[in-house]
């Protein structure tokens, strides 16, 4: 009997998508600061639009912190290269945001950070200090 590859493929995905599950029990584990971090753990692939995993959270549902982490980290994967690609420009990232502005992301997070970035070029801090 063939298996059909897209059973494999959607277990697959659920499979990947129990991580920040089991990054909020293993913080929890640890405890203190940490153990109050792993709510946020947990939300971070939560959409604006409720689409995301692993509780289809919606807008204000989703912490405020995790809203923030996501928009952030999205915007660093996107400007730094990969193994599997190149950087993107920071326009195009910019664009990405704005394009997933009220979709993935919360609107006024994405704007936050809009205005930062702004902020930052305008005094002249180059994009890498901001990991230095």
């Amino acid at each position: 009997m063939k298996r059909d590859p897209l059973q494999a493929t959607d277990a697959k995905r659920r499979q990947s998508e129990t991580h920040t599950i089991k990054g909020e029990r293993m913080l929890h584990r640890v405890g203190g600061l940490l153990g109050s971090v792993g709510r946020i753990i947990r939300s971070c692939h939560e959409r604006y639009d409720g689409s995301g995993y692993p509780d289809g959270l919606a807008g204000e549902q989703i912490p405020l912190v995790a809203r923030i982490v996501a928009c952030c980290d999205a915007f660093n994967a996107m400007t730094t290269d990969r193994p599997y690609r190149a950087a993107l420009l920071h326009a195009d990232a910019v664009g990405e945001l704005q394009r997933n502005r009220g979709t993935q992301f919360d609107p006024r997070v994405v704007d936050a950070l809009m205005v930062t970035l702004e902020r930052r070029e305008s005094a002249g801090v180059p994009l890498a200090a901001a990991s230095a």
